[in-house]
């Protein structure tokens, strides 16, 4: 069977700092034509980082899409000229202060197909160590750190307080290797 939309025209409704806005009409397999708003955002990283006594750094930071602060792990956009894993390392280092003396892709994964592009790449950082030379903070970042043990992680999923996807994703990966 045949899924594949064409494009038939592509209209630009919003060009942003972080995201482009699109309308789309497609035409459907069956030729029909169809509406999409599409949102074009930069590749992303996370990075599950364990420290030595086997906890995980998590960061508060307030959201203005969903209007309240979100428990996270590490993230950022992935910048032109850079791989997910560079971006893993310096965002890492922003974040946190840390760097890491083993860095393992996990997994790569669209955060939202129904109406983004965005492809994020999830990390494990281990063998943490503060870093030499600290990269600036993103001005507009407000976080706080802390960490948490896997079962308060996944007690915090259970309860709601995380609800990140892509921080379920790695507290749920961190339970698969402790089995």
């Amino acid at each position: 069977m045949n899924f594949e939309e064409k494009v038939v025209k592509n209209e630009s409704r919003y060009k942003g700092a972080i995201i482009d806005v699109y309308q789309q009409t497609v035409k459907l397999p069956n030729g029909d034509l169809a509406n999409r708003d599409v949102v074009l955002h930069q590749n992303a990283i996370a990075v599950l980082a364990i420290t030595k006594d086997n906890k995980a750094i998590f960061e508060k930071q307030w959201r203005a899409p969903i209007k309240k602060v979100t428990i996270e792990i590490p993230a950022g956009k992935v910048e032109d000229g850079e791989t997910a894993e560079t971006t893993a390392v310096r965002e890492l280092n922003e974040e946190t202060r840390y760097q890491a003396g083993e860095l393992k892709r996990i997994s790569g994964f669209y955060s939202t197909p129904g109406f983004a592009n965005e492809y994020m790449t999830l990390y494990m950082a281990t063998d943490l160590h503060p870093v030499a030379t600290e990269l600036p903070q993103d001005k507009d970042e407000h976080l706080q750190l802390f960490e948490l043990s896997l079962s308060e992680a996944l007690a915090g999923i259970a309860d709601g307080s995380i609800e990140d996807a892509k921080t379920v994703l790695a507290i749920y990966y961190w339970q698969s290797l402790n089995k």
